[in-house]
């Protein structure tokens, strides 16, 4: 596909230079397109800026039920008349599993639904008026607006100039092919039966797949048709072509995304060409709906464009009627055919660059793959003390544990580390940059808490591995004092990580808190009583001076290891989302209230 690119482009470009050359009257119409397409991606991008995240809270909120999902698609598209935003959106949410599959296909059946209201304004309003008139302004406001340091004004302003732009290249597509009347008729070019049905359905698609737009193909199929420079049947089949093209639009935002994102290019694939193919194949039949609708409405015979809008709508109705009860067998189909492929324990599961395009989406497969690097590390902690992560949370009791496996389940860290760990973390650092140069306030500061996490819980992963050279040593020691010591290091390190795993499972983020902060009074507990321990063992000539020293190193690893795991988990697990971050930051306590806990129970 990239190499496909790379050559599509510059023979594009290339046709461009050529028909420029060849057309003056190519050259006003292309402009027109041109203008109307930067229109577009104005407005979408004054939307994004406007809405201050509102769009994703919209979408988050209006999904729960597969006519709310409709309904959101409908009226988002309708709105910012771009079902291309509203599919990035969707797909972003998807892909962070904000959302399910099904409530992502109801927005996109309802989205199409949406965009049959562009043909309705430009057939029935904006080929009636001097659009240019309405566009300069607002040309003239938007810029002002956009060069303001307020985020609302630049958001207003890109919504303002982006429907000038639209408006002044709806009037140059308009003007141009009116002008093309007085020298040539394009109408004669047309073609008529069944070959012109499915020729024009293609030549449609072709156009859409160019410009990345059915909004822009289908504007300038009602421009060219009220122009009378294409028959009436002939438009009809562009309409179904823009439809039918878009999808690659959405296959092509997919290609980035993970396999949710596919399922949904996949459904809105099938969506768009089962409804193509039934308008083709009932073409009569809809025409003569189309007849019946016109007249009931007071629609005239000769306004082919009105007609052409009647028959968009009604195809893209008649769609999602026949598609909106299917929905969780096409959920159940896609989950059948686009599996989820089986992931390498070294490789992201949850990032994708999909989720870029939204801060909530960004943040929420930021938190989902730092979880996973949480369960991959307390997996490679668990196993370079000794055990299974499975026998350090459960519900044995942990002496048990050390008479029963003496290392026997030995892990070396620094493979673990290169296999399960490095390419995980380092993926998650490397999309939290990428972020972070798009996305700024809190969820930029809740991204560098993220990052944070990784890097706290990666030291703790070193710090096990530099207590592990000894552990091997001493813990297989037929010196008894020296292997209750290490074994005791193994237990605070087994029961730090049951007590993130208990705050993990904890509802409210008060107890998890809670819980957190009593392991973390525990290891400053225990790290003061460390002299208190190793000391009598020296006295007693139970260890020697050698072991004491590598002791209290291997001491400090552990506790320093127990720290930054805990630290992590009060991050991750302590309110479940990253906009409770500085509540559970504000519930924790202070290395002053710590230290005062531990004077007083000292004393």
């Amino acid at each position: 596909m990239p190499l496909m690119r790379k050559f599509l482009l510059p023979v594009i470009l290339l046709l461009l230079a050529y028909a420029f050359w060849r057309s003056s009257d190519f050259k006003q119409i292309a402009s027109g397109v041109a203008i109307f397409l930067f229109g577009m991606l104005a407005l979408e991008d004054g939307f994004q800026r406007f809405s201050g995240g509102l769009l994703e809270r919209m979408l988050r909120f209006s999904t729960n039920r597969l006519w709310k999902a409709l309904n959101f698609g409908i009226v988002t598209t309708t709105l910012m008349q771009s079902s291309s935003l509203v599919s990035v959106l969707t797909i972003s949410f998807l892909s962070a599993g904000v959302i399910n599959l099904a409530a992502g296909i109801g927005i996109i059946f309802g989205a199409n639904l949406g965009t049959t209201t562009g043909a309705w304004l430009v057939a029935g309003f904006g080929l009636k008026v001097n659009l240019a008139a309405y566009a300069m302004p607002m040309l003239v406001f938007g810029i002002v607006m956009i060069f303001q340091k307020s985020p609302v004004w630049k958001g207003d302003g890109w919504v303002l100039a982006g429907i000038g732009f639209l408006f002044l290249g709806i009037h140059y597509m308009k003007e141009v092919f009116e002008a093309f009347r007085e020298t040539i008729d394009l109408s004669a070019y047309g073609v008529i039966g069944l070959k012109g049905l499915l020729l024009f359905t293609l030549i449609g698609i072709a156009a859409t797949v160019i410009m990345q737009s059915s909004h822009a193909t289908l504007i300038l199929t009602i421009t060219a048709l009220a122009a009378h420079q294409i028959t009436y049947e002939n438009a009809l089949a562009l309409s179904i072509g823009a439809n039918m093209g878009t999808t690659i639009t959405a296959i092509l935002g997919s290609l980035s995304s993970n396999i949710a994102g596919k399922r949904l290019a996949g459904a809105h694939l099938i969506f768009n060409m089962v409804t193509g193919i039934i308008a083709i194949m009932f073409i009569h039949q809809f025409l003569y709906a189309v007849e019946l609708i016109s007249d009931f409405t007071g629609i005239a015979d000769e306004n082919y464009t009105l007609r052409l809008a009647v028959f968009h709508t009604l195809f893209n109705l008649v769609g999602v009627i026949i598609m909106l009860p299917l929905t969780n067998k096409l959920v159940i189909f896609l989950e059948k055919v686009l599996r989820e492929p089986v992931t390498a324990i070294k490789k992201p599961k949850y990032l994708n660059d999909a989720a870029l395009e939204s801060p909530p989406a960004a943040l929420e497969v930021v938190r989902k793959e730092s979880e996973r690097l949480y369960d991959l590390a307390s997996r490679v902690i668990a196993h370079g003390i000794g055990w299974q992560k499975s026998d350090v949370l459960g519900p044995d009791d942990l002496d048990e544990l050390v008479e029963n496996h003496q290392m026997s389940r030995f892990e070396n860290i620094d493979e673990a580390y290169e296999t399960r760990i490095k390419r995980v973390y380092s993926a998650i650092m490397q999309f939290i940059i990428q972020a972070r140069e798009r996305i700024t306030g809190t969820y930029g500061e809740n991204l560098q808490a993220y990052s944070r996490a990784g890097r706290e819980l990666v030291n703790a992963i070193k710090d096990i591995k530099h207590l592990q050279k000894n552990l091997l040593r001493f813990i297989r020691s037929d010196n008894k004092a020296i292997q209750d010591a290490y074994n005791h290091l193994r237990k605070q390190v087994a029961l730090v990580m049951r007590r993130i795993q208990e705050a993990r499972e904890m509802e409210d983020s008060t107890e998890s808190m809670l819980i957190l902060d009593h392991a973390l009074l525990e290891i400053e507990e225990d790290d003061l009583s460390t002299s208190d321990r190793i000391e009598p063992l020296i006295r007693n000539h139970e260890i020697t001076a050698e072991m004491a020293t590598s002791l209290m190193n291997d001491t400090e690893y552990v506790h320093r290891a127990c720290r930054n795991l805990i630290s992590t988990a009060k991050t991750l697990f302590t309110g479940r989302g990253a906009s409770n971050l500085q509540l559970d930051q504000d519930l924790a306590l202070s290395d002053e209230e710590m230290a005062s806990i531990i004077q007083q129970d000292n004393q």
